[in-house]
């Protein structure tokens, strides 16, 4: 099954190189970096996604904008690893093998990012759920960086159903998650709670920029978002 397949899918291409594709329908809202390739989502009202706030800088500790969302008593308790800091993230299909940093929230509730001159390294939203636990961790990165170009997700639109992505924590375990889709969203159309919320098994979900640069905007236009599971 290609993650082209839908109808509704939007292209998802870099400046640097060759084009890549994603199929979706509605993501996070990302606020844009400008000269970066970067994600996030606005989660303070989820039936009503903030519309994305472009930055005039690419400040290093500066992202997209992002609240916690309230736990939902409803969601069954699965079974999970302990709570561990992921280290790594390895994706053969892509040769992604790259370390992970954590990642926390600015006072005006925007996602910390990686530094632009360290666009090779993935990032981990600390307040949420680390990969192998119940719920759904979310790991973000650049697409691309004018200081360095194609970065460690460029060619994350690349996966299909099936692709597996290992992450690696600090207490010596595995966590390992096959993809279930891929999917490409306009940015304010962002899925903020099925990736942010709560979820009933070990999730992972990984989000970058895609679309054509938009020179005049400095940004891109959509986001792209990998849905993944750990097998039980």
């Amino acid at each position: 099954m290609s993650p082209s397949s839908d109808p509704t899918a939007t292209p998802a291409g870099g400046r640097h190189g060759s084009p890549w594709r994603a199929a979706g329908a509605a993501v996070v809202v990302v606020v844009a970096m400008v000269g970066a390739g970067l994600v996030g989502a606005s989660l303070r009202t989820p039936s009503a996604p903030r519309p994305p706030q472009p930055l005039a800088a690419a400040p290093a500790t500066t992202g997209p904008a992002v609240a916690d969302l309230p736990a939902d008593p409803d969601v069954a308790t699965g079974t999970g690893l302990a709570r561990s800091a992921p280290t790594t993230i390895t994706i053969p299909r892509i040769g992604v093998d790259a370390q992970i940093m954590s990642l926390g929230t600015n006072p005006d509730g925007t996602v910390q990012v990686p530094p632009l001159e360290q666009a090779q390294l993935a990032g981990w939203y600390e307040p949420g759920p680390s990969p192998g636990e119940v719920g759904n961790a979310v790991i973000v990165g650049h697409v691309d960086s004018a200081q360095i170009g194609p970065a460690v997700f460029f060619s994350l639109g690349a996966l299909q159903p099936g692709d597996t992505i290992t992450v690696s924590r600090q207490d010596g375990q595995q966590a390992t998650f096959t993809v279930e889709s891929v999917k490409a969203y306009p940015k304010d159309e962002f899925p903020t709670e099925q990736v942010y919320g709560p979820g009933d098994r070990p999730g992972l979900r990984v989000v970058t920029c895609g679309g054509i640069f938009d020179e005049a905007a400095g940004s891109y236009p959509d986001n792209v978002v990998v849905f993944a599971s750990m097998p039980a």
